[in-house]
Order: C-alpha cells, then sequence, then structure tokens
C-alpha cells in the first residue's frame, strides 16, 4: 500500500512586480494556510517518508511552514510548473510508502483528478485552490505500478476548511 499527499502551494505574494515567478514568496494568507494545513497533516497523522518538492521559493516556504520535522526531501526543478505526466514519473522513480509533493496548478490538479477511481465530493476539487491537499491511497507494492484511476480520496481539504 502507497499513500499520496498532493498538495497545491500556499497562496503567493505578487507585491513585488520585479520578482520573477519562481522567487516569489507566500504572501500573509499562504502562511496562515500552510501554518492551518500542517496543523491538520500533524492531527490527522498523514506524515510523509519522504517529500518530493518543486524547487520555487513559494514551494520551499510551504512545506517549511508545514512544520513536519525533519523529513528526506528533494526539491526538484522538473515539478516547477510540471505537467501531470512530469510529476508521475518522477514520483515513479521513488520508494516511501507515504510521499508529500508539493507542486503548482494545473498540473496538480490534473495528477490527482487522474490518479483517483472516484473525485471527491468537496466542492473545491476541481479547482485545487491554493494549499489544496489531497491523501489518496494506492494498493501497489511499487510507485512505479502507479496508474490513471487506481487511487481511493482518503481526505481532501482546503485552508478556507480549516481556518476560522
Amino acid at each position: 500500500m502507497k499513500r499520496l499527499i498532493l498538495m497545491r502551494h500556499a497562496k503567493s505574494d505578487w507585491s513585488d512586480l520585479n520578482a520573477s515567478d519562481h522567487a516569489r514568496t507566500l504572501n500573509q494568507r499562504g502562511q496562515r494556510s500552510a501554518d492551518a494545513m500542517g496543523n491538520w497533516l500533524r492531527e490527522h497523522d498523514f506524515l510523509p517518508d519522504q517529500v518530493l518538492c518543486s524547487d520555487a521559493a513559494r514551494t520551499r516556504e510551504t512545506l517549511s511552514r508545514l512544520s513536519l520535522g525533519e523529513i528526506p526531501t528533494a526539491f526538484m526543478r522538473e515539478l516547477y510548473l510540471a505537467e501531470p505526466d512530469v510529476m508521475a514519473a518522477t514520483l515513479h522513480a521513488h520508494s516511501a510508502d507515504c510521499v508529500l509533493m508539493i507542486g503548482h496548478n494545473p498540473g496538480i490538479a490534473m495528477l490527482a483528478d487522474q490518479l483517483l477511481a472516484n473525485a471527491p465530493a468537496h466542492p473545491q476539487f476541481y479547482s485545487y485552490p491554493t494549499c489544496a491537499t489531497l491523501v489518496a491511497d494506492f494498493d501497489i507494492s511499487r510507485w512505479d505500478a502507479l496508474r490513471h484511476g487506481c487511487g481511493q480520496v482518503v481526505e481532501f481539504s482546503v485552508p478556507r476548511d480549516l481556518m476560522d
């Protein structure tokens, strides 16, 4: 059994018009959202064995604010604005039982939709807003056996669900 946690980065800051897209950090709302999502992950014991994270500033900051402790992490340029097939191929090359992948839309939303047998009933699943997080289980022993439509939703949440 494998578990995948797919997270879109938290809300980024657009106030510095000179910053490149890759260098944008989180705004205050994004920081609060990442903090809340980290609390949710820890409270539900959704703790990854490995993290695969885009190397963009906003994905790095999202991961940092989750406060998940010391977890082997790979910051990967190929996950920056990646298409779903690139994300899946990246996952295929790893072996941890529970992987957290932090990336960007539209790729992260498309991958989530492709991998699930049935989408969650959550009204925001298809828009996959910033910091949206899917937890899905796969009845496979190796990530390279991952196929479309084989995942089962465990949970799906967005920051608005978690914050007052």
